[in-house]
């Protein structure tokens, strides 16, 4: 009887356990169903990986992720766990079923690389005008909420007000002209489709993932990976020309409250930090961190680059919204990241 009894207990504790994983499992399947879902084109590029990363995290709701990426200038291998991934281009229809019942999209997709965009204007104009009306129009034909998407602080080249305020806009190099025609675009699909926009102008992001691969890469990657390395960095010009740096978790503090902020549709912002720093001042500041007294190699300058980027921030602080990274802390932890992630692997 004893020995009865005891298997019993046993045979109860396993009947227990496993009604206990079936419980947890219909409460997940449940969860899922009732999550938010929100789609990303260029999940796996610098802001959008970033960005997918910080929506799972997100404790207050749960969001179900759906990233778009052609894996052109993305990194497959950066793309969070947890994000449900599709390998394909904003240019192609393919993309329209996966826009049914989205709540936000946040649009990040481009060509971006302005020296890129400059030797190729018509795939610049293919993939930031035609590949962005793509996704608008995917957007109205899901009836997609809201669409949260990217235009450029490079709009404001030829501006010579500082710091620069949404109002003020001269594009110069092609691929300001092409987020320029993408801004006229998006107009017209809130005037005549009623599509929920936001615009959002980003000044110089960096941070983790930020994309070391490009032809002329960002100055903040490819000086920490070129020293860590312990080899020359490239300063284009003089290297007086001075940045709004802007951390990618601040912007993506930004994204979440636009998503969620009604008094951001049909609006404009700047995501920058209102306080800009030289180029060489970028490298001395990195090279400080490291120790290091190796001087750049300087080189002729690039075309199509403004000269300075200042970001009037008023109108994302009226909303509450300020950037909470300084430069100082953001580029200490990117060098962390950089060498744990990047050198350490040899993957440059």
């Amino acid at each position: 009887m004893a020995f009865s009894r005891e298997f019993c207990r046993d045979e109860n504790s396993e009947n227990t356990g496993s009604i206990k994983k079936l419980i947890l499992h219909r409460r997940k399947i449940v969860l899922m169903k009732n999550a938010k879902k929100v789609l990303i084109t260029g999940v796996a590029g610098f802001i959008g990986s970033n960005l997918a990363e910080k929506l799972l995290r997100v404790q207050s709701v749960r969001f179900k992720v759906i990233g778009i990426d052609n894996l052109a200038y993305g990194v497959k291998e950066q793309i969070p766990s947890g994000v449900e991934f599709h390998q394909l281009d904003i240019r192609s229809k393919d993309i329209y079923p996966l826009f049914e019942k989205v709540d936000t999209v946040f649009h990040l997709a481009a060509k971006n690389c302005i020296s890129d965009c400059q030797a190729d204007p018509v795939e610049t104009s293919d993939i930031n005008v035609t590949g962005t009306i793509n996704v608008f129009e995917a957007a109205k034909k899901a009836e997609v909420r809201k669409v949260v998407y990217a235009e450029s602080s490079a709009l404001y080249e030829g501006i010579c007000v500082f710091p620069t305020p949404e109002t003020e806009v001269k594009p110069e190099s092609f691929y300001a002209v092409s987020k320029w025609a993408s801004m006229y675009f998006a107009k017209a699909y809130e005037a005549f489709y009623n599509l929920r926009l936001t615009a959002l102008r980003y000044f110089n992001v960096y941070g983790p993932r930020q994309d070391y691969r490009r032809t002329i890469p960002p100055v903040m990657s490819a000086f920490i990976i070129k020293l860590l390395n312990k080899e020359r960095p490239i300063i284009y010009g003089t290297g007086n020309k001075r940045r709004d740096f802007i951390h990618v978790d601040d912007v993506n503090d930004f994204h979440i409250l636009a998503m969620n902020d009604d008094r951001t549709d049909g609006k404009v912002y700047n995501l920058g930090c209102g306080k800009n720093y030289s180029v060489r001042e970028i490298y001395d500041i990195i090279r400080g961190f490291l120790k290091t007294e190796i001087e750049p190699e300087y080189r002729n300058d690039l075309p199509g680059e403004a000269e300075i980027t200042l970001a009037d921030i008023t109108e994302a602080k009226k909303l509450g919204w300020s950037p909470k990274i300084d430069i100082y802390t953001g580029i200490r932890d990117m060098i962390e990241w950089i060498q744990i992630n990047v050198v350490e692997k040899n993957l440059v």
